[in-house]
């Protein structure tokens, strides 16, 4: 250790909790595991296409059925899903469309999470269905000037009854307001100028298994697929078929994107996953997430068993408690574990890329100091590796929790280059 102070210090880390959910997922699936959402079906399907039985969309709690990973915008993932299962000869279904998120326990929003943060998209509800980062986007389309405004939702989807009261205005001012009332009504609201072009607005899901399954349905009708029964959520029969399956990207990739653009739901469904393991016979909770952390942080990386407090996997939860010196442990054993590798390269890189873009430029840090940034109204983090001027790898972690928020960034932009220039000669 070449300097400590507080190092044991129980703090609210922010975003650099994620370096945790990061690791353990790692560690417990391997930095090349894949996840698999499933369409299957408990009923045969005859030579007109005619399945005589219910569909069942099962979730893995893939975070990757986003526009981020699948091109082609909010809907692709479904999209691509009813393509898969018109192709796979099913041209109607006269049962139900079961959604299955018994991967995980029910709830959908953290312990620790505060009610301002609902309605917020990094704070949105998740489940082991989780589509679109569970965003919908509203469309507003003007009409005829005195006329009604058509309303669209991307993803389209079963999941919402929409009321639409917008009226077409002259000129090409806006006045919209879209709000959604429980899990599954909208109301769009206001007015739009003939001359303003499709507007477009974000709402947080309420429900997103609903949410995810209703996009399935409206995706396959879309493909001429004809669903007769309710979507509706259940549990996978035992001796239900494989129709089809959609993977995800490598669990490296999902990782790095989680780190270097700071996304809560990634982690929230990546630290579950986590405790699922790789026999996925475990349900996912904050709880079977926190105690196979504890295992990990305890066992493996040699770390006191109060050193980590963890309710969540994002660090939005205002429960969650680190100490700086268990963060420096997570990162030391990081670097010479197997998948070390894939995390050391999921961290953002000063002065170039992501939340460090515009930090420690012009500095020996620049290109040199990769970390993970963590930044509340009261908390500001930033922990990771730097190399030194002697070649040696450095890990740190930096903690501060308190209202002067802008000093304490500025104190730790000056520690980056000062550690990328030490050496022991």
């Amino acid at each position: 250790t070449l300097f400590a102070h507080g190092a044991d210090s129980k703090l609210v880390p922010a975003s650099t909790m994620k370096l945790f959910t990061a690791a353990v997922a790692l560690d417990r699936l391997g930095a090349e595991h894949t996840f698999s959402t499933d369409v299957l079906r408990d009923g045969t399907v005859g030579p007109d296409g005619t399945l005589k039985g219910n569909l069942i969309l099962r979730g893995d709690g893939d975070p990757s059925l986003s526009p981020r990973f699948v091109r082609g915008g909010p809907a692709a993932s479904m999209s691509l899903l009813a393509q898969l299962v018109a192709g796979a000869g099913v041209r109607r279904i006269t049962g139900d469309l079961i959604a299955d998120a018994s991967g995980f326990e029910g709830r959908r929003i953290p312990e620790g999470w505060l009610s301002r943060y609902a309605g917020a998209g990094y704070a949105a509800p998740f489940s082991a269905l989780t589509l679109n980062e569970n965003i919908v986007i509203v469309g507003i389309t003007p009409g005829r000037t005195g006329g009604a405004a058509s309303v669209f939702l991307e993803p389209a989807t079963t999941g919402f009854t929409v009321t639409n009261t917008v009226r077409t205005v002259a000129g090409g001012g806006t006045r919209i307001s879209a709000r959604r009332i429980g899990d599954d009504r909208m109301v769009v609201s206001g007015t739009i100028g003939a001359r303003a072009g499709t507007r477009r607005y974000q709402l947080v899901v309420g429900d997103p298994v609903t949410f995810t399954a209703g996009a399935l349905k409206a995706a396959l009708e879309s493909q001429g697929v004809k669903v007769d029964g309710a979507v509706r959520a259940g549990r996978t029969p035992e001796k239900a078929a494989i129709v089809t399956s959609l993977p995800s990207p490598p669990l490296a990739r999902l990782v790095s994107v989680m780190n270097r653009e700071s996304i809560n739901i990634f982690a929230e469904l990546l630290f579950r996953n986590a405790a699922r393991g790789l026999e996925r016979k475990a349900v996912g909770s904050a709880e079977s997430a926190g105690a196979t952390l504890k295992e990990f942080m305890t066992k493996d990386v040699g770390a006191s068993a109060d050193a980590v407090t963890a309710t969540d996997g994002s660090g939005l939860s205002v429960l969650d408690r680190v100490t700086p010196r268990a963060l420096v442990q997570l990162l030391d054993h990081a670097h010479r574990a197997p998948w070390g590798s894939a995390f050391h390269a999921s961290l953002p890189v000063a002065g170039e890329s992501e939340l460090l873009r515009n930090r420690m430029r012009a500095t020996p840090a620049q290109g040199n100091l990769h970390a993970k940034t963590g930044t509340t109204n009261d908390v500001i983090g930033l922990s990771g590796y730097v190399t030194a001027e002697n070649g040696e790898i450095l890990a740190f972690a930096f903690l501060y929790n308190g209202k002067d928020r802008w000093h304490a960034r500025e104190t730790i932009d000056a520690m980056g280059p000062t550690m990328a220039a030490f050496s022991r000669d």
